[in-house]
């Protein structure tokens, strides 16, 4: 792994070559990804598992014609070979008038933010081990755990360097902790299997593997016996490890390539209030330790705190550098990309703001209803907005939560999903999608 000094340098000596090669433009990315997982099931290790891959991805234009050629190979005579394979694909490439750099005028100038991404303290393989082990253990000894899928451990450190013809040059790198327990509940053919996990950049501030394991092992036990549930419309009560979800669905409807080639069911409603005024979803690249903070976007614009929802408008589109030329406007920062291909647009840690009642309170009047622990398929329509998932969780009878439910369907539209949001207060930052429990009123719920 080169450091990051070196990596930002290797990509300014490629960009620079390409110029000298006649290149009217061109961009290089340097990403590498080194890992240690430990894996363990039934007490003994199972996998022990160490990678690390480093590649590089130079993208060069000729006049409104582009090419992205990417390699592993870091040696100077191998990147000279990338450059000309590189300028002779974007001299045959078909024109493309929205090819381009990001505006010169906006790139990121100055030091970067400091967002304490690495954790300078290293783990072994023997720490893993250990880790790996309590967490199963712990998992396991909850009374009704019966077998295991596993429990593990794993560090990770990748950096990222970008350097582009027209002025801009960064590097960053950042570190990964993980934690994780997966079991069954139950015996032959009424087993039930969750999980547990957590994953954080410092290792300081994750969580104890036992509790890890405690929480794994307790939520399959209380999947146990799930019973049908007759179909009807009802609130759903959207758990925060799956609530998240609902979010990504905005997200992906809201990213300035569905909106250039028309396939958002959000096309015509930028402005439009979407959701209550109460509720606001905010994406912050610069939260400190953040499992997707970055200070630099994909095309080298400084990244920032940008509501996605405000009070529940929709203020604006995602936008890199080529949807925002489509659409006349200016990118957004959100551009991501990796060492091959064209940047596409990501967003990075996004919250929804907590509301102003507890998950309880939210629960609270509900006759009957369901409590979503785990979605299931890929039922989602994103040019039209419907809506229908596989679902198991908790079936709510007289404002509390009762016996496991499994093998049924909620369906809806998720303009009226949206619509119908109401946050808790309960907000916690676990993931890079964190949003409390979430309700939604007059879903469709087919019984199995």
């Amino acid at each position: 792994m080169l450091s990051l000094s070196q990596a930002q340098d290797r990509a300014e000596t490629l960009v620079a070559q390409a110029r000298r090669a006649g290149a009217d433009a061109a961009d290089a990315l340097y990403a590498c990804n080194a890992s240690t997982g430990v894996s363990v099931r039934l007490g003994e290790m199972e996998d022990l598992e160490q990678s690390e891959g480093e590649e590089i991805g130079l993208r060069i234009f000729v006049g409104q014609r582009t090419a992205t050629v990417s390699a592993s190979d870091m040696e100077k005579e191998s990147l000279s070979l990338l450059v000309d394979r590189c300028l002779a694909m974007a001299k045959e490439a078909p024109e493309d008038p929205y090819a381009t750099l990001a505006p010169e005028a906006l790139l990121m100038r100055g030091k970067l933010p400091m967002l304490d991404l690495v954790d300078e303290d290293g783990v072994d393989p023997a720490e893993l081990k250990e880790r790996a082990l309590i967490v199963e253990d712990a998992a396991r000894s909850v009374p009704g755990v019966t077998n295991s899928e596993g429990g593990g451990a794993s560090t990770g450190r990748s950096q990222i360097a970008l350097a582009t013809s027209h002025g801009f040059a960064g590097s960053y790198g950042a570190t990964i902790h993980s934690t994780w327990a997966s079991v069954l509940a139950g015996k032959e053919g009424a087993m039930q299997r969750d999980y547990a996990s957590h994953s954080v950049r410092h290792l300081r501030d994750l969580e104890d593997a036992e509790h890890i394991g405690r929480r794994a092992g307790h939520r399959a036990v209380a999947r146990l016996h799930p019973d049908k549930v007759p179909s009807g419309v009802m609130p759903i009560i959207f758990d925060p490890r799956v609530g998240g979800s609902l979010i990504g669905h905005l997200i992906g409807a809201i990213a300035g390539p569905a909106i250039t080639r028309r396939s958002s069911f959000l096309l015509d409603d930028l402005g439009a209030q979407l959701f209550d005024s109460g509720v606001t979803i905010i994406d912050d690249p610069l939260r400190k330790c953040g499992l997707r903070s970055r200070p630099f976007d994909g095309e080298g614009l400084p990244t920032r705190q940008t509501a996605l929802i405000d009070k529940g408008v929709l203020p604006g589109w995602l936008m890199d550098a080529g949807s925002a030329l489509q659409l006349g406007m200016q990118p957004t920062g959100h551009a991501s990309r990796g060492t091959s291909g064209s940047p596409g647009v990501a967003v990075t840690n996004v919250h929804m703001e907590p509301g102003s009642v507890s998950s309880a309170e939210l629960i609270k009047g509900i006759e009957r209803g369901i409590y979503v622990t785990e979605l299931i398929g890929m039922g989602v329509n994103a040019v039209t907005g419907d809506y229908s998932r596989g679902a198991s969780g908790f079936l709510i009878e007289n404002g509390a939560v009762s016996h496991a439910v499994s093998e049924i369907t909620i369906a809806g539209t998720l303009r009226e999903m949206f619509a119908g949001m109401i946050p808790a207060n309960d907000l916690a930052f676990r993931y890079a999608i964190n949003v409390p429990t979430i309700r939604i009123d007059g879903m469709t719920v087919a019984g199995g």
